[in-house]
């Protein structure tokens, strides 16, 4: 087992490629971008992953899916909310 970084997008949605089973950790801002955390098997094989992202004051799904962290770009300045959505 080892931590992963992915990097992200500011996206509505995109597919991240990560081992089976992955447990998503956090989401941060690191170096301008979006980053996320997921505490991986690396023998596991490769699966897509659902991740989206909603600003602040902006529309969300009914059921967004399993919350994985809140994060900030620009000194705060826009703050995001990251999901994960799950049966899609």
């Amino acid at each position: 087992m080892r931590i992963w970084k992915f990097d992200l997008r500011i996206d509505d949605l995109q597919i991240v490629e990560m081992p089976l089973g992955a447990q998503l950790l956090t989401v941060q801002e690191q170096g301008g971008w979006p980053r996320l955390w997921a505490l991986c098997d690396e023998s596991a094989p490769i699966r897509p992953r659902r991740i989206a992202m909603y600003g602040t004051g902006r529309p969300i799904n009914e059921h967004p899916g399993i919350y994985i962290a809140t994060f900030q770009i620009e000194c705060g300045e826009f703050v995001f909310h990251a999901f994960e959505e799950v049966g899609a």
